[in-house]
């Protein structure tokens, strides 16, 4: 005996079924938000953020300044 293919029902509008996934994490509790953040891939934000790494770099605090870093980013106790 072969087997038989089921019928194909009716998809839901995507508008619906994004609803009904939002329902269900506001129901979890969540919430959406939406963020904005530089576009790293900007030629603007890679100079704005050499030149500032320079004024860092070239600073009279340069050596507190990456030591406060590297107290940070130290994780080999870990």
């Amino acid at each position: 005996m072969l087997p038989t293919a089921k019928p194909k029902l009716p998809r839901k509008p995507s508008r619906l079924r994004v609803r009904e996934y939002r329902d269900r994490l506001r129901s979890l509790g969540l919430r959406p938000i939406q963020i904005w953040v530089p576009d790293v891939r900007e030629r603007a934000f890679r100079a704005q953020a050499h030149r500032q790494s320079l004024a860092v770099a070239t600073s009279a605090q340069a050596r507190d300044d990456q030591a406060f870093i590297d107290s940070f980013a130290d994780r080999s106790d870990e």
